[in-house]
């Protein structure tokens, strides 16, 4: 049928299969006041996308179209639309709709909404047409204004991209704790989350410490803003540095593997561990005692506000802050390469799929 009864995308079919790619039509939400209908210029390929198709954060609805770091032109507006019109480019993240009733979500904390609908794989009710939710590995999507945020013109698509997921994931948490001057934080990990952190904590003026078990990523620390870099290999790498760090931001995805006394350990008193990589994995085991020697916490987040998107997306402009990214023309082959690179911890830092005017040539 094509756009606007239906969109196209690159979909997997199976958990079993997941990085083969078809591409196939499918029906998007019945299209109500405050929608936005975009059509895609990039989209990021964020961890998430990879934990939903392989089956690591369990079952999900096939064939699913995955992607919720999007960039592109509005379309269509409807009419009740009053913060973008027809041309302006845009990004969508990874929520795409909640009640805008609850005290979440009149708080600014509609990320936590009880009736949230995820950008992907989620069902819409039977009064918004009653489909599963999909991606942005697409030819379109159709966002409720809320989640639809303008792009400043300085900040180029494929860089925007990956902002829209993990730029968010790690700058809300980062803001809510107060990083800023006087502050002492530790990032740990260096990939496709860790990099927006350490940017982030740096430009909001604090003092930066990067953890990874990867040496060979120092550098690329160091130029994204890290005072310290410190080898988590290395035997009792944390006794030097106990009592240190204000706040933890992990974005690895092999905590199950960490020895949290070490690392629970180097934060000051009543500092916080805050985690944003989500592996499939539980954590390891945890006793309260562990927290008594300093007082310390844990906790963990969901992506971010719409207020906070608006200020990240100023910071970025304002400081001209540059990501680290790969681009992957988009097609069943880069689909699968994409996917295949984040799993494996090949990317450096983070993909962004391109060229969907040569994918989609007849939308």
């Amino acid at each position: 049928m094509g756009y606007p009864d239906t969109f196209e995308g690159f979909m997997v079919q199976s958990q079993d299969d997941w990085t083969n790619f078809k591409k196939q039509e499918f029906k998007p939400k019945k299209f109500q006041e405050r929608d936005i209908d975009i059509e895609i210029e990039c989209c990021g390929v964020c961890g998430s996308d990879v934990h939903t198709i392989n089956g690591g954060w369990g079952g999900a609805p096939m064939p699913l179209c995955v992607g919720h770091e999007v960039i592109g032109k509005a379309v269509k507006v409807g009419d009740g639309v009053t913060t973008v019109k027809v041309g302006d480019r845009v990004g969508v993240g990874a929520q795409i709709w909640s009640c805008l009733e609850c005290k979440p979500c009149k708080t600014n904390n509609e990320n936590y909404c009880p009736k949230k609908i995820d950008t992907y794989g989620a069902p819409y009710p039977e009064e918004m047409g009653g489909v599963i939710a999909q991606g942005g590995y697409a030819s379109h999507i159709r966002a409720h204004e809320y989640f639809t945020f303008k792009i400043p013109d300085d900040i180029p698509s494929a860089e925007a991209a990956p902002m829209m997921c993990a730029g968010l994931t790690t700058y809300s948490p980062l803001v809510r704790a107060g990083v800023g001057p006087g502050k002492k934080v530790a990032i740990v990990g260096v990939g496709g989350l860790g990099m927006y952190a350490i940017m982030w904590a740096n430009a909001m003026g604090a003092e930066v410490y990067v953890l990874s078990h990867s040496p060979r990523k120092e550098k690329s620390a160091k130029e994204l803003g890290a005072k310290e870099f410190i080898s988590t290999v290395d035997k009792d790498w944390d006794k030097p540095w106990a009592l240190t760090f204000n706040f933890m931001l992990n974005t690895a995805d092999a905590t199950d593997q960490f020895d949290m006394t070490a690392y629970l350990g180097t934060l000051d008193i009543n500092g916080q561990m805050h985690h944003v990589g989500l592996p499939d994995r539980a954590l390891p085991e945890i006793k309260a005692q562990m927290f008594a020697t300093n007082g310390c916490s844990m906790g963990g987040s969901h992506i971010g506000s719409r207020p906070e998107m608006f200020q990240m997306l100023k910071l970025a402009s304002e400081k001209k802050l540059k990501p680290i990214i790969e681009t992957v023309p988009i097609s069943k082959d880069g689909c699968k390469k994409a996917v295949l690179g984040v799993s494996n911890n090949e990317v450096r830092y983070r993909y962004t799929l391109t060229d969907f005017d040569k994918a989609f040539p007849n939308r």
